[in-house]
């Protein structure tokens, strides 16, 4: 499932420890060459099961690490750098997709720069459109990054950033039996359970997902 020093699985971009105690820069793996990998131990393992998303785990079962930590050797001695997690990854990422965003109207604002005598008649002249979907975009990286750090686990994390714009409505209801009679347990209390939630024609209701992050704005037209 990717590179692996002994038992120990590595990942590009990443500083690592290798067998002999010598600390690599997170730049090391990616620039190496077969043989430099072929002398530190260093070997690829091809993944046996590719239904996981290898951005966030390491196998099927294994998750990456969450939030930045101190990196040990295998007896947990600490190394003296911090390992980097997904939360800063994709904190990361964000930045550069608000950088992306921000990139086509640059040109918008050197522009009012240079044909106005001051910057504040250059910010008057700007079109009101274009501030407001930048100071929307930069809004919406730090709310973004607000969120990731929110996340306790990786499986929300993924949510969070991939999972679906709308979901299936639902509702907590009394199970019933096959009389049609409700459920209770022993304390006589309502056993209740999770169904999806049906409009009055009996189709499937959909909402939006609330687990996911603050959507981009959408540029001027």
């Amino acid at each position: 499932m990717g590179y692996y020093i002994g038992s120990r699985a590595i990942a590009l971009d990443v500083p690592f420890t290798d067998l002999d105690g010598v600390q690599r820069p997170a730049n090391w793996l990616r620039n190496a060459t077969a043989r430099d990998r072929e002398l530190l131990g260093i070997v690829w393992q091809q993944p046996t099961d590719s239904g996981y998303d290898q951005r966030f785990y390491w196998s099927p079962t294994l998750a990456k690490q969450l939030n930045d930590e101190p990196a040990v050797d295998a007896d947990g001695k600490e190394l003296g750098y911090t390992q980097t997690g997904l939360k800063t990854q994709w904190k990361s990422t964000q930045e550069q997709i608000a950088q992306s965003l921000l990139a086509p109207s640059d040109w918008r604002v050197v522009k009012e720069l240079e044909v106005n005598s001051s910057f504040a008649a250059a910010k008057t002249a700007f079109p009101t459109s274009w501030q407001t979907y930048r100071a929307a975009v930069r809004t919406s990286c730090n709310t973004r990054q607000t969120e990731i750090d929110a996340c306790s686990t990786v499986d929300e994390l993924k949510e969070l950033l991939f999972g679906s714009a709308t979901i299936v409505k639902t509702k907590e209801q009394q199970k019933t039996d096959d009389d049609g009679k409700g459920v209770v347990d022993e304390d006589d209390k309502p056993v209740m359970e999770t169904v999806n939630d049906l409009d009055s024609d009996g189709n499937i209701q959909m909402i939006a997902n609330p687990a996911i992050a603050t959507a981009w704005p959408t540029e001027p037209s």
